[in-house]
């Protein structure tokens, strides 16, 4: 391809810093943390769910979210917890749709429980939000070269506000680099491979190495 071809629009990389705060909810059965489920904002789920996964995404296996963590850990509700442990966030394109369907798999399992296990003490679960603070990089690409080249320069912090928090807690339902490559480049082609990327089953900058291959893979064509 040529790699002069200017985008319609530019590429501005931002990063994001991330602050957790303690809510003051906590849950000390599955009772509580299903009615705290409905209720509490949806950072609140993002925080653990989403959130939980890209910081620990280098543990193997693949973690489970802190909800499956608590119920399977400290409830010994070893089912559910594996049915909480199993949700897809790929699946999802809104926190809503998350919250649902984890408010289902517990409904379920109350409608079917003989009895509901209280958490020990200093043991419940703390409910806890994230607070995003979006920074300008400084980093502007007009082609695909220079994204590349800047790609590889950004923090890591940029690499997922881009790649994880646009998709699903800002609801974009797609990454800001597909939407980029399609919308501006018409590189259709490129936008599908970086979105069938799954980036929960890499670390950062694994993810990192994989999205720049494609795209010097993409220019050398």
């Amino acid at each position: 391809m040529t790699e002069s071809s200017r985008a319609k629009e530019p590429f501005e990389f931002r990063s994001r810093l991330n602050l957790t705060l303690l809510t003051g909810i906590r849950a000390r059965d599955l009772a509580e943390l299903l009615e705290n489920l409905r209720a509490v904002p949806g950072s609140v789920i993002y925080h653990h769910t989403h959130h939980f996964l890209v910081q620990h995404q280098f543990l193997s296996p693949e973690p489970p979210n802190d909800f499956a963590y608590w119920v399977s850990n400290i409830l010994i509700e070893e089912r559910l917890g594996e049915e909480l442990a199993a949700v897809d966030i790929l699946q999802f394109r809104s926190i809503r749709e998350l919250r649902d369907r984890l408010v289902k798999i517990i409904e379920a399992h109350l409608e079917r429980a003989a009895d509901v296990r209280a958490a020990p003490p200093g043991m419940e679960f703390q409910f806890m939000r994230s607070i995003s603070f979006v920074l300008a990089t400084g980093e502007i690409a007009h082609d695909l070269a220079e994204f590349r080249a800047a790609l590889g320069r950004v923090s890591l912090s940029s690499l997922s506000y881009h790649m994880f928090d646009a998709r699903l807690r800002l609801e974009a339902g797609d990454n800001d680099f597909s939407k980029w490559f399609e919308k501006s480049l018409d590189e259709a082609g490129l936008a599908q491979a970086v979105r069938s990327l799954d980036p929960y089953t890499h670390t950062e900058e694994g993810l990192r190495r994989r999205i720049v291959g494609l795209i010097e893979r993409r220019l050398r064509e």
